[in-house]
């Protein structure tokens, strides 16, 4: 039986499977209730009394290591096959062509980086908002056209004919956020509110549904509009280079007076005029002004002692024109062959 004992080590020991089949096969030759070692378990009865303590120990060390191999082979063609499992057949060959971040993601990061060297924080709230975030705090009057339903995403709205501030709706803009840091800050307050905000508009190729906005906020004591047109300037050289100007042409806000909307020179004609700029020498950026009296006390911010201004861009836009590109659709389409030329743009 010692002969026996040692000529199945051997065979287990120098075992190989590579496929389900053969590990079955291994199983029942030695391990069933009929296999090899089962079958020197019932010839066990016949060895000599003297001998049966030390063969015990053998059989019960062959028993364990059958089962130890046993398992490990299993482990072992199991891990093989769920590689196998889990390979994607579509999944591009060695090397990995190298991905690019979005061009929004792009501008987007610079635009929050260039304020925040100029002491800004960045703040962020909900894309699903109430009337009264959206609206009413920033001094819309309640028959303003932006409360309509041609303008504005509503969730539900409480009713139809006179805003209210329990309405809820898709943000259109991220003041939103700015009411809520005005709300639960105390001025000093130097902010800036990037995020996305949705509009019920057709989408062309110089509008969509939906776009990104980065707006800023700063309240004090003393802030005046010179103090707004030397940030905006500084941001709009930083973003755009050394060479860029800027000038403010007076507008309405709800919740800024005086307002303004922001042009920067066009940096495909060096502002000498194209087809881009419309031969003007200059392409529309951002709105500002400085933020309405009615806007700091609706926040509870004294309105004679703070002053503040405000502003606010498109992303989409801002990249339209450092990129040079024609058609906002173009951000949404996810086509490699637009976003594949933004590789080395990190």
């Amino acid at each position: 039986m010692l002969e026996r004992i040692n000529k199945i080590i051997s065979e287990i020991s120098s075992a190989k499977v590579t496929n389900p089949d053969e590990l079955e096969s291994f199983r029942i030759k030695y391990l069933s209730k009929k296999g090899l070692i089962s079958e020197l378990f019932d010839d066990f009865r016949n060895i000599p009394a003297e001998e049966k303590k030390e063969m015990g120990r053998k059989l019960n060390e062959l028993k364990q290591k059958a089962v130890d191999e046993y398992t490990r082979m299993k482990d072992q063609l199991g891990t093989t096959e769920d590689i196998k499992k889990e390979e994607d057949l579509t999944r591009p060959a060695y090397p990995y062509p190298s991905g690019s971040r979005h061009p929004i993601s792009i501008v987007r990061k610079e635009i929050l980086d260039i304020f925040s060297r100029i002491g800004f924080t960045v703040s962020e709230g909900p894309e699903i908002e109430d009337d009264n975030h959206v609206f009413t705090k920033l001094n819309f009057a309640p028959e303003h056209p932006a409360r309509d339903m041609q303008d504005t995403f509503y969730i539900s709205r409480i009713s139809h004919e006179d805003s209210n501030p329990g309405d809820i709706l898709l943000r259109t803009h991220t003041s939103s956020v700015q009411v809520r840091v005005m709300e639960g800050q105390k001025p000093p307050l130097r902010t800036v509110s990037p995020g996305r905000v949705f509009r019920n508009e057709a989408i062309s190729a110089r509008a969509h549904c939906i776009f990104h906005q980065v707006e800023g906020l700063y309240i004090d004591e003393n802030v005046s509009f010179a103090d707004l047109r030397q940030t905006l300037l500084f941001f709009a050289r930083e973003l755009f280079g050394k060479e860029t100007q800027i000038r403010l042409r007076p507008s309405y806000f709800p919740f800024t007076e005086p307002s303004a909307e922001m042009d920067v020179s066009c940096r495909i004609c060096g502002g000498k005029g194209c087809n881009v700029c419309k031969y003007t020498g200059w392409l529309e950026l951002l709105g500002c002004g400085m933020v309405h009296p009615n806007v700091l006390e609706a926040c509870n911010i004294d309105s004679k002692k703070y002053t503040g201004f405000a502003f606010g861009m498109g992303i989409e836009r801002a990249a339209m024109l450092k990129y040079q590109v024609n058609d906002l659709r173009l951000y949404f389409e996810n086509d490699l062959r637009f976003l594949e030329q933004f590789k080395t743009a990190f």
